[in-house]
This record gives C-alpha cells, sequence and structure tokens, in this order.
C-alpha cells in the first residue's frame, strides 16, 4: 500500500466528557510517532466550526508533557461545538468549504471525537471527499457519558460518569441517614432517550448504598406509580432515594421536563432538559408531606476528572491511537468500537463499524435489563457496567489540586 503523507486534523464536538481528552492524547502521542508520514498534527477550534473558520491549533508546538497530562484533564480542551452540517443535496456550503480548508493544508487525516451526531458528520465529510475524489481517511472516535453509540458495546466517558454518580449517591445515602427525620431525595442523571448513566446509580448498590428506585427513559414514566413506589419504601424505613433521567416520558412520549417550561434547542433540535429532580422532588413533599431534595448532577456528572474510571481512562486513548494506526494502514469511514468478548475477566477489543451504521443512531437499554416493574434494573445491567468503573484515575496534583494540561493553542 502507498503511504499517504500528508497532515491530520483532530477535532471534539458534543457533550465534554471526564476523558474526551484523552482521546486526545491518544490521537496526538500515536500521530507525532509517524513523523514520516503525518507531517503536521492540527486541533479543530471548536470542532468543526474551526475546520469552517479554517481556525486550527499547531500541536506540534504543544510540549509533549502537557499533552500527557490531557488524561487528567476533563472537558473539551480544544473547545466543542453543536453544529449541524447540512446534507449535501440541501446545501453543500459547509462541505465545499471543509474541502477547501482541507486541500489548502493537505489533511489528508480527519478525526472526529463525538456522539451520534458527530458520527453523522464524518459520514457527509467522507462522501462529501470522496465525490470531490480527494484522498482523506475519515475517522470517527467515539465519546458520549450517555454510551447510546449505537455499534459499541460501550462508549468512552461512560465508565467515569457512571463512577462519579455511583460513588456520590453512596455519599448521600450516608448523609440522608444522620437524621431520623423521615426524607425523599431524587436524582437526576443524564440520559435523553437512553438511561445507561441512570442506570448505572444501581453500582451503589454494589457497596449498600445505592437507590431504592430507578426510572429509566425505556419504560414510560407515572408519576402516581412513583409516589407509590416511594410510599411503600418509606413503609420499611425513614429515607427514600430515587434516581431518575432528564429524559424520562409520560405514556404519550411527552418529556416530564418538558412540564417546567419551554427551554430552547440546539442546532441537532435537541431540547435542553433539565430541573426533574426538582419537579419530582415536589411531588412527593405534596404527595407524602416529607422533607426532600432535588439533586441534579448537572455538568459535574461528565467533568468529575478526579473520580474518572481508570479502565475508561485507559480505552479512551486505546480509542485514540488505535483510530491513527488504523488510518495509516488505509482504512476510513469507519468508527472506532469496542467489542467484550463473553469470556471472564473482563477485557475489550478493537472493532471498526462503517459511519453509515451508527451516524444518527441510539443504543439504548435492554428492556430484558431493566425489572419487571420498571422502577430498578437488574443483575445483568450490573454485571455490564461494574468493570467499566475500576482503576484509579490519572491526575498529577500541585498545592493539592489536579495538574491540568496547559496548552499554548497557538493558531498554525
Amino acid at each position: 500500500m502507498t503511504k499517504l503523507i500528508g497532515n491530520l486534523v483532530f477535532g471534539q464536538s458534543g457533550g465534554p466528557t471526564s476523558v474526551i481528552n484523552s482521546s486526545a492524547a491518544g490521537v496526538f502521542l500515536e500521530a507525532l510517532a509517524h513523523p514520516d508520514v503525518i507531517q503536521n498534527i492540527y486541533g479543530m477550534r471548536h470542532g468543526i466550526e474551526g475546520i469552517l473558520r479554517d481556525e486550527l491549533f499547531d500541536i506540534g508546538r504543544e510540549d509533549r508533557k502537557e499533552l500527557e497530562y490531557l488524561m487528567g484533564t476533563p472537558s473539551s480542551i480544544l473547545g466543542t461545538c453543536r453544529y449541524k452540517i447540512a446534507s449535501p443535496d440541501k446545501d453543500e456550503t459547509d462541505l465545499r468549504r471543509i474541502h477547501e480548508v482541507l486541500a489548502k493544508r493537505n489533511i489528508r487525516y480527519f478525526f472526529y471525537n463525538g456522539g451520534n451526531d458527530s458520527m453523522d458528520t464524518c459520514l457527509k465529510v467522507k462522501r462529501y471527499l470522496e465525490a470531490k475524489e480527494y484522498e482523506c481517511r475519515v475517522i470517527g472516535i467515539p465519546k458520549t457519558v450517555d454510551n447510546d453509540l449505537y455499534g459499541t458495546d460501550h462508549c468512552p466517558g461512560f465508565g467515569s460518569a457512571a463512577r462519579y454518580l455511583a460513588t456520590s449517591i453512596a455519599e448521600v445515602w450516608h448523609d440522608a441517614r444522620s437524621y431520623r427525620t423521615p426524607m425523599a431525595i431524587v436524582f437526576e442523571c443524564m440520559g435523553r432517550h437512553a438511561g445507561w448513566l441512570t442506570g448505572a446509580s444501581a453500582l451503589a448498590g454494589v457497596i449498600g448504598h445505592g437507590p431504592d428506585l430507578i426510572y429509566l427513559p425505556e419504560v414510560p414514566f407515572d408519576i402516581h406509580r412513583m409516589v407509590e413506589d416511594a410510599r411503600k419504601v418509606l413503609e420499611k424505613r425513614n429515607v427514600v432515594l430515587i434516581s431518575v433521567s432528564e429524559g424520562i416520558r409520560t405514556e404519550d412520549g411527552a418529556l416530564v421536563a418538558e412540564q417546567l417550561s419551554s427551554r430552547a434547542t440546539d442546532s441537532f433540535g435537541h431540547k435542553q432538559l433539565g430541573g426533574v429532580a426538582a419537579l419530582l422532588a415536589n411531588q412527593l413533599a405534596d404527595q407524602l408531606g416529607l422533607k426532600v431534595r432535588g439533586i441534579e448532577f448537572s455538568l459535574l456528572q461528565r467533568c468529575a476528572a478526579h473520580a474518572a474510571s481508570g479502565v475508561d481512562i485507559e480505552e479512551a486513548v486505546l480509542a485514540g491511537r488505535s483510530g491513527v494506526k488504523a488510518a495509516l494502514q488505509g482504512t476510513s469511514g469507519v468508527m472506532i468500537a469496542f467489542n467484550r468478548p463473553a469470556a471472564e475477566p473482563y477485557r475489550c477489543e478493537i472493532t471498526h463499524v462503517p459511519l453509515g451504521e451508527t451516524a444518527n443512531k441510539e443504543k439504548t437499554v435492554p428492556r430484558e435489563w431493566i425489572n419487571s416493574a420498571g422502577n430498578y434494573v437488574t443483575q445483568a445491567f450490573i454485571d455490564y457496567a461494574l468493570p467499566l468503573i475500576q482503576g484509579d484515575p490519572y491526575q498529577a496534583h500541585e498545592n493539592g489540586l489536579p495538574r491540568f494540561a496547559r496548552l499554548k493553542k497557538i493558531l498554525g
């Protein structure tokens, strides 16, 4: 195979995670190891918008040690975005501009790190460049705390967010039992259509300090049933802990969150959610007459690098490195994915999923992994999620606080 010599660009898109920069480290460090093929390495400033504006950071001018610190740095170090590229049959302005910038800079390796919508961006870029006969290898690197990317066993970002949630809920469990006062606490976890992250709150139960009730968007939500479920728990103890997904819906498909307000939507048409915990806590207070707390984890669950899973960090780096290796071998038009062999102990294998098979598709929690009452997850779910939260975070410290990467971010 003839070597494809040129430059590489990498971008981050969508909601950040505590390990998305670990994937960036994987891409950058692996690319730096192949200077005979990859001549320059660029980072998109705020995702695909950086290409459209021709604003790219010169990663080759960064200190290698700072790139290594990315493995303990949360959020999107390069900046992210939620920008939807139009289909070329409707408007090819964006894709034409992307092609123009890539060609001007001789970029032959295109990496985009994100979730469902980001894989759609990769797919559109790949198809457009092929139609223009511009040789460029396009690779999607998975990322999402929602764990809902189709075609992969799990996603980088999920394990760390799951660990944070389970740990926090276990700590609140102890706090709530400091008093004799009857209390209901509702935890709100991320998850628009898929309840993976909310289900992971059950992992706190492995050490005996988990929620009593869990409600996922895969099962229609009935607020009256929740009140009765909570009442039954309170008959046995004076505290009930409830974990819910932000995207829970009623039988008719209406978001419970929409009962609060009509929030704005992003460029992909996704309505900003939030506030479900407070709404449900108030309902419990009215119906059961007890003290309540509504806890919305919000951004904390996706940026808590101090509680990141070592397994998650390692796999995020692996996804980035594997993507570069695959592209150098001629692979294009795929998302790097994880496969889990059935054999014990847990291990992860890299696979490739065609972008057309994963873009704009969602993987939800199997119904058989939710109990028949629809208010908790089964042991099969716990067995699936538990290996993903193992291992210690990779974080250096100074003055008692985390030492995050300090990139120069020099535009090239």
